[in-house]
């Protein structure tokens, strides 16, 4: 037996193990789970940690990167590591329109609404009889430890971490629940209901499901849930997905919507790691999802973080230059989505980036030591491309025009936190639909607050997904034709 010392903040933890054995499932068996956004494929450096004593040689990975990497390193005997000091997130969204006072509500005096977002996870809490919001609370989701996609999940689930990321979340839903009940002053064994809602490929790691079917083509679930299942000791209703990759928080956040309600045309997006795309025309709700990356999240970014103080959230053209602002006016550490988005509109704008993504200079300055590289440009591009294509295609399998859309819902954490002009200079969507856009904040969890308020609405939810028909992107020609030419900056 060797034993692993973890110093992290002036702290020394000390966790035994048999060797050989990977550090990175070390540390997450010990507790101190560190982000691996590329999938432990030694790509994004971000699990980079001080290593010292009886380790594997460098790989080719970590000498590229010049630093050890967690992901890469193996433990032979006994060692130590340096960890980087944990940044809460600062930015999780849980607001959102379209709450409901209680009409038929699930059982029990108190209940709560529960978001499993591929990067964060968020809940509110309920009185069952008021229909009073009491508490909310938010986190990280620790599977991001794990890939910072679905199909990394869905890989490391295959490969034997299904138990472990079930364990994660299950794990994440009852700390935020003991949160939001000590911010109410409540004990949670009153808390007797639940609705978790989440993309298809969430809950299926929530309730141990083997993801196989997600992993292929043709991508079609073997569960769409609507289903009631035993969760910490308390009935919780999981609500009906879509499709594969077109989940039950998308179900959530058009019934949040009203979507189907209104004799109008409307596109609603949930911009993200997974871009999910609802196009509602004339009684049919066309839905499609298009790999967007985990760019919009921080990740895959060489100075990118999450909402966490000191990352820069907005940025803008000034005397020539970009300027920068950060979360808590703290020093700047990375930079997050919105701050992202912004950046690069600024850039444009400045004409230090091309409608090609082209920069004269190596690097673009932010803030402090925070700059982006050409790299981090082009992920901007892949990713925008991915959302921008998607909804194009969409108009067009509808036979409709953008200036035929009444409504644009942006859905989502990173949504609510988007400057709308610089989304449209980027080319992320419409120019024309700017001034149509109606930000909704978390509206998953705000459709899952209104199922948990009232059942009844479970048959609206199943109204939806009926009048859902998915447009597959894979192999599309016309998405295909419409990614190229979305991987260009519109010029000014």
């Amino acid at each position: 037996m060797a034993e692993l010392t973890i110093l992290r903040g002036g702290e020394r933890f000390v966790h035994p193990f048999n060797p050989p054995r990977p550090l990175s499932d070390v540390l997450a068996e010990s507790g101190f789970a560190i982000p691996r956004p590329c999938g432990g494929r030694g790509r994004c450096g971000k699990c980079a940690v001080l290593l010292e004593g009886a380790v594997s040689p460098p790989t080719p990975a970590e000498e590229k990167a010049g630093r050890r990497l967690a992901c890469q390193a193996a433990l032979l005997g006994d060692a130590s590591v340096v960890l980087p000091e944990a940044r809460a997130m600062e930015q999780i969204e849980i607001a959102g329109a379209g709450e409901v006072r209680p009409v038929r509500p699930m059982p029990g005096a108190f209940g709560a609404a529960v978001d499993i977002g591929t990067t964060t996870v968020a809940l509110k809490l309920y009185d069952m009889k008021s229909g009073a919001c009491l508490s909310e609370a938010g986190m990280l989701n620790p599977q991001t430890a794990v890939a910072a996609d679905v199909m990394g999940r869905i890989g490391a689930a295959l490969e034997g971490g299904l138990g472990r990321m079930q364990a994660e979340i299950t794990g994440a839903i009852e700390s935020l629940l003991k949160d939001a009940c000590g911010g109410a002053g409540l004990d949670p064994a009153r808390v007797e209901s639940l609705v978790v809602t989440g993309n298809t490929t969430m809950l299926y790691l929530l309730t141990g499901r083997n993801p196989e079917a997600l992993s292929h083509a043709p991508f079609e679930a073997d569960c769409l849930f609507d289903e009631t299942v035993p969760l910490l000791g308390r009935a919780a209703y999981l609500p009906r997905c879509m499709h594969a990759f077109v989940g039950a928080d998308i179900t959530c956040a058009a019934l949040a919507a009203g979507q189907c309600e209104r004799d109008e045309v409307s596109l609603l997006c949930d911009v993200g790691t997974n871009g999910e795309i609802a196009l509602w025309k004339d009684g049919l709700l066309r839905v499609s999802s298009t790999a967007a990356g985990p760019a919009f999240e921080g990740a895959g970014i060489s100075c990118g973080c999450g909402s966490v103080r000191g990352a820069i959230d907005r940025a803008w053209a000034e005397d020539g230059k970009i300027g920068a602002h950060t979360i808590g006016d703290a020093p700047a550490v990375g930079v997050c989505g919105s701050g992202l988005i912004d950046a690069v509109a600024a850039a444009l704008k400045l004409g230090l980036v091309d409608e090609t993504g082209a920069m004269d200079e190596d690097e673009l300055p932010l803030s402090g030591g925070v700059s982006l590289l050409p790299r981090d440009i082009r992920a901007v591009q892949l990713a925008k491309a991915a959302i921008a294509a998607g909804i194009e295609t969409l108009l067009e399998e509808a036979g409709v025009g953008e200036e035929d859309v009444s409504t644009l819902y942006i859905a989502g954490g990173f949504g609510s936190h988007l400057d709308v002009n610089s989304a449209a200079a980027i080319g992320l969507f419409p120019e024309a639909l700017a001034s149509r856009v109606k930000v909704l904040g978390n509206a998953a969890l705000a459709g899952a607050a209104q199922l948990l308020l009232d059942t009844e609405k479970q048959e609206n939810t199943r109204a939806i997904a009926s009048l859902a028909r998915h447009v597959n992107l894979g192999g599309n020609k016309k998405f295909n034709e419409h990614y190229m030419d979305q991987m260009f900056f519109p010029e000014e």
